[in-house]
C-alpha cells in the first residue's frame, strides 16, 4: 500500500502542502550554506525570468563547487506561487499555489533533484537523500488552508527538542522560514504573502477569535490549531 499522501491529484489552481523528509530521518540540512543553497533553489526557478545566464549559486569550500544554470525555459514563475515555506534539520514544508496542473511536479523534480546533486558532491556521499516522493496534500478548506500557514511558520517553535527556539521566542528569530517576510513590507517576488495576509484585511469576523493581524493569528499559542492539521506528520 503506498504511504500516506503519497498519491497525488494535481489540479489547476489548487493549494497544496508539499513536504519531504532526508532518508531514514536523517539532516538533510548540515549548515547554513545548506538551507541558503535550497532557497536559492527554489528563488532561481520563481523569480521573474532574467536574461543573465547562467546564475551561479554561491559555491562552498570544495574542488567542485555546485552550480546552476538559470534558463528562462526552466522558469516557473507563472505556474507556481510559493506562499509559505519552512526548513528544519531533517525536513522541509512548502505551502503552493498551482496555476498549471504540473507546475508542482516541475519545481520538485528541479529543486530536490539539484539539491541532492549539490548535497552529495559537497559531503562527498552517494545515494537517495530523501525519503522517497515528496508527499502532497491538496487543500479544500480554507480554515485548513490558514491554519496550515500557521502550522508551518511554528514548526520551529513546536521541535524545541532539537534546540531551535523555546516556546518564549517568536518564530521571526527562525532564519530559515517565510514568516519574517509576512511581517515585512517588501517581499521577493518569488514569494507570494498577500494572499494569506488578504484574510486579516477583510473578512475579520470569519478569522478564529477575530484576529486582525497574522502575527497575532501565528502567535497566539493557546488556540487549538492542530486539530486542523491531523494529516501533516511525517511518516
Amino acid at each position: 500500500m503506498p504511504a500516506k499522501n503519497t498519491i497525488k491529484a494535481y489540479t489547476e489552481h489548487g493549494h497544496y502542502h508539499i513536504y519531504n523528509r532526508g532518508v531514514d530521518k536523517r539532516d538533510i540540512f548540515l549548515d547554513d550554506h545548506d538551507y541558503q543553497t535550497f532557497l536559492s533553489l527554489l528563488k532561481t526557478y520563481l523569480s521573474p525570468p532574467i536574461k543573465t545566464d547562467p546564475l551561479p549559486l554561491s559555491p562552498f569550500k570544495s574542488e567542485r563547487p555546485y552550480r546552476i544554470k538559470r534558463r528562462n525555459d526552466m522558469n516557473l514563475q507563472g505556474e507556481i506561487q510559493l506562499l509559505a515555506y519552512c526548513l528544519m534539520p531533517n525536513h522541509f514544508h512548502l505551502l503552493i499555489r498551482q496555476n498549471t496542473s504540473h507546475g508542482i511536479v516541475k519545481l520538485m523534480r528541479r529543486v530536490c533533484t539539484s539539491y541532492a546533486t549539490y548535497f552529495n558532491t559537497k559531503y562527498e556521499r552517494s545515494g537517495t537523500l530523501f525519503e522517497g516522493v515528496y508527499k502532497a496534500i491538496l487543500i479544500t478548506e480554507e480554515p485548513y488552508f490558514l491554519h496550515l500557514s500557521r502550522y508551518i511558520h511554528l514548526n520551529p517553535v513546536k521541535t524545541t527538542k532539537l534546540g531551535l527556539l523555546s516556546t518564549s521566542q517568536s518564530p521571526v528569530n527562525y532564519p530559515y522560514s517565510s514568516y519574517h517576510w509576512y511581517l515585512e513590507p517588501n517581499p521577493p517576488p518569488w514569494l507570494n504573502t498577500s494572499l494569506i495576509l488578504a484574510y486579516f484585511q477583510k473578512n475579520t469576523t470569519k478569522l478564529p477569535n477575530h484576529h486582525t493581524s497574522y502575527s497575532g493569528f501565528v502567535e497566539d499559542y493557546k488556540l487549538n490549531f492542530e486539530s486542523f492539521v491531523e494529516n501533516l506528520t511525517l511518516e
